[in-house]
């Protein structure tokens, strides 16, 4: 799949995950301060975003790891959307409605470079898997080299280094 490709379903993910943070943002906006709704639905949607994220836009399987680190591909995202908000509502005193759309758009170009690094990044090997347990060709076909040879052939030494008395 083309980078063009995986930026075109990472805008459409985006665009269902500012609907569910905006939604979430509303409900939570009737009840609590702004800032305090912003989070809780970022959080909220950032979990939805995840599973996207990995499952369509980068045909990833989800992994803990991958969940785990997620969040740091929201990290930049976090710090611009919030920044945005609070400059735009209590600087430029925009409508709290519509202040976090404004701001999610600025957010775009760098939450897909990061999260795009994080979700194809390669999984590293677990600690606790032994590296000799792991399949190797080159050892099975020395092992089937060995066997095609049959037996060893009886020994002319004993184990003392002293020659075999040879049935005598």
């Amino acid at each position: 799949m083309t980078v063009r490709v995986q930026l075109l379903r990472f805008a459409l993910v985006g665009v269902v995950n500012t609907g569910t943070y905006y939604a979430c943002y509303l409900a939570l906006l009737n009840r609590l301060p702004y800032v305090v709704s912003h989070v809780l639905a970022f959080l909220l949607s950032m979990v939805g975003s995840f599973f996207l994220t990995s499952r369509f836009t980068y045909r990833t399987r989800p992994t803990w790891r991958k969940f785990l680190l997620f969040p740091l591909t929201n990290a930049a995202n976090f710090v611009i959307t919030t920044s945005g908000v609070y400059l735009l509502v209590d600087v430029m005193r925009l409508s709290s409605r519509y202040a976090p759309l404004i701001a999610a758009a600025a957010a775009v170009p760098v939450t897909f470079v990061v999260s795009r690094t994080i979700m194809l990044r390669p999984e590293r090997d677990r600690p606790d898997q032994d590296k000799s347990l792991r399949h190797r060709p080159e050892q099975e076909k020395r092992a089937d080299r060995i066997a095609a040879a049959g037996p060893p052939a009886p020994s002319c030494v004993s184990s003392s280094g002293e020659p075999a008395a040879n049935g005598r």
